[in-house]
């Protein structure tokens, strides 16, 4: 389910004019399906995913370590650590190579508020705009800047499709060393648990 970053990249998506210095990480063709207006469907289900505890077990113990990692080196915990006014320190880093400190500041009048009233149960990102084929979310802690995106794929005949994308921005030798290390975890355990779990609950909430 792996895309090339053309799947992405071939598309006027709004976020690659929020992001253009950042680095597309990953593309993912997700196994939801449906009309025009259910991509809110899956928005809802992003929100409430909860990988630590995830029906994966190499998922949730990753979740885990990386967690405890986190406070162990002081890399920034899994909670949502960009959202203005958040105690944690990580949330107050500038974005590499800038003095803004979230992406929000980026956002063009007709996106701004538009998913002030999403959050996350679990996931460590803070919502930064919504429209009808599009989410973008961000997470910031000591190893990396990072953005996902979220988007409702025309096929035609009606039909759409969920497409994920993952920008990235890492800190120093720091963070491009932490990405190189955990990239294979990502996408031989971590991607693969997360699209069977959005199967299972797309397959739950939207019934075909």
């Amino acid at each position: 389910m792996r895309l090339p970053n053309a799947a992405h990249e071939s598309r006027p998506w709004r976020i690659r004019a929020i992001v253009s210095d950042f680095t597309l990480e990953d593309v993912w063709a997700l196994p939801a399906y449906g009309g025009a207006d259910e991509f809110q469907t899956l928005i809802g289900n992003t929100l409430s995913s909860d990988p630590g505890n995830a029906k994966s077990l190499p998922t949730r113990v990753l979740w885990s370590v990386r967690d405890r990692l986190g406070r162990w080196f002081d890399l920034g915990r899994l909670s949502p650590a960009a959202e203005r006014g958040s105690d944690d320190a990580a949330g107050k880093l500038p974005i590499p190579g800038t003095n803004e400190t979230s992406l929000r500041d980026r956002l063009p009048d007709d996106l701004r508020d538009t998913a002030a009233d999403l959050h996350f149960a679990s996931l460590p990102f803070v919502p930064l705009y919504r429209t009808d084929v599009e989410f973008g979310a961000e997470v910031s802690n000591r190893t990396v800047h990072g953005v996902m995106h979220l988007a409702w794929v025309d096929q035609g005949n009606g039909r759409y499709q969920g497409q994920m994308a993952v920008y990235v921005k890492p800190r120093g030798a720091l963070g491009r060393t932490y990405m190189a290390f955990i990239k294979p975890f990502r996408h031989w355990i971590v991607y693969p648990a997360l699209m069977r779990q959005i199967e299972r609950e797309w397959k739950r909430r939207v019934p075909r």
